[in-house]
């Protein structure tokens, strides 16, 4: 499988200087590349075949427009393919519904990175203190430039690196990218699969994560954030456009943007990083985000949240950790009693689920969880599914409630967080 690591760079003035040239450089050949793109007829080949012959001109466009030979030929020609990219993307997200136009020029700002293929950088990982390198790339501006970089983990086994891709943030900083191959893990068989080792997620409202274990995971607070980006946004909009000041200010509303993401994004890999590796099978709501988000009703929340993000995230770790991820049917899962299946409605503020049928009472989102779990095993092809597992969940005493297992957000932080200033106590913990 693919995986692309990371890092932070530390350039130096000059180093950043260079990168910031080099990247513009880039954004100007595939501006014109689109243009030359876009005068080759349609029925000249296929997609790949007309931007191949724009990427051919690349020698022939080295002999007038000198500062491309200062460049590392495979930025170039990766420069030029980033438009097949583009094109194929903008199709997925037409098969998917949304309303695509067609692709545009670059503005500085827009266009943010650049990429080594193959060739022409080195990782030198021996070099300066521990958790320190080099990353060495040649033809920077012309010259071969080494650039410390911060290692906070280790690389995952590999034969070679494929490419290495350097990135700009809104707030400055650069990062690089290292798109390697490795060895996807075997999921267990599925006849192999212990039931006892699979569990159910209800993706909650009052809390992120409610397990079939009986864990209960707290939604992250980033309500003192929000209220620093809204102060700094008004400072912002007071500033005269692209003024010395109004940059120095969108940088400071760029870094509370990057703060939040970084927090999000850390506390989702390190719930899925847990969830793939204590369990060969993890089951999980299919939520219709999309449509939640079109709805008029708390949907600001749920774009904070970032439910679809979670489940991609749980998707990606589940191949890395060689765990089943197995999206079921949502609906009626906090209405259904997790013991007899019997329906009943309740409005979302009541949180206990009391079934009126067989008296089973339990936390609303611990029996939807309990749901999720029953139809991921009575899934085809999932398990066991030859058994009938609505009966595993039942093994949850009554007054279960005592004994759910409540774990506030801010102890799910992954060591060297670059969220965070010092590390906390992990939910693995």
């Amino acid at each position: 499988m693919k995986y692309s690591p990371r890092f932070r760079l530390f350039p130096t003035t000059e180093q950043r200087d260079a990168m910031d040239w080099t990247r513009n450089t880039v954004r100007q050949l595939y501006n014109h590349a689109l243009h030359e793109f876009h005068q080759i007829p349609e029925d000249a080949g296929t997609l790949r075949q007309r931007v191949w012959i724009v990427r051919d001109q690349l020698p022939t466009l080295k002999d007038w427009w000198t500062d491309l030979t200062r460049v590392y030929s495979t930025v170039l020609q990766k420069a030029v393919e980033r438009i097949r990219d583009n094109i194929q993307n903008l199709g997925k997200l037409k098969a998917k519904g949304y309303d695509v136009g067609s692709l545009n020029w670059k503005k500085p700002r827009e266009y943010r990175s650049f990429t080594y293929r193959q060739s022409g950088f080195e990782l030198d990982t021996k070099s300066g203190p521990n958790g320190r390198g080099l990353l060495v790339l040649k033809k920077l501006k012309g010259e071969t430039r080494e650039i410390p970089i911060r290692l906070h983990r280790d690389l995952p086994d590999h034969e070679t690196i494929k490419e290495v891709t350097l990135k700009k943030e809104p707030t400055g900083a650069w990062y690089v990218s290292f798109c390697i191959e490795t060895d996807t893990p075997e999921k267990p068989a599925v006849e192999d699969v212990d039931p006892d080792d699979t569990v159910g997620l209800d993706l909650g409202v009052l809390n992120f994560i409610h397990d079939s274990d009986g864990r209960s995971i707290g939604r992250l607070d980033l309500s003192d954030d929000r209220e620093r980006l809204e102060r700094e946004q008004r400072l912002l909009s007071r500033k005269d456009y692209e003024s010395n000041n109004w940059e120095q200010q969108r940088r400071r509303v760029a870094d509370v943007h990057a703060r939040m993401s970084n927090k999000k994004h850390d506390y989702k890999h390190k719930l899925a990083h847990f969830y793939t590796t204590q369990y060969d099978a993890v089951f999980v709501e299919n939520l219709n985000v999309k449509g939640m988000l079109e709805s008029s009703h708390n949907a600001r929340n749920t774009a904070e949240v970032g439910w679809r993000d979670f489940i991609t995230i749980l998707e990606h770790h589940g191949e890395k950790n060689g765990c089943h991820v197995v999206s079921v049917n949502p609906r009626g899962t906090t209405k259904e009693c997790a013991s007899c299946g019997v329906e009943t409605r309740k409005p979302l503020w009541v949180r206990e689920h009391s079934c009126p049928a067989c008296g089973f009472e339990l936390d609303r989102d611990w029996n939807a969880s309990l749901n999720v779990l029953s139809r991921g095993l009575a899934k085809p092809g999932v398990v066991h599914s030859e058994d009938t597992p609505a009966e595993t969940a039942t093994a949850v005493s009554t007054d279960g409630r005592d004994s759910s297992i409540v774990v506030d957000a801010s102890r799910v932080v992954e060591t060297g967080s670059l969220a965070l200033k010092e590390a906390t106590r992990s939910v693995a913990e």
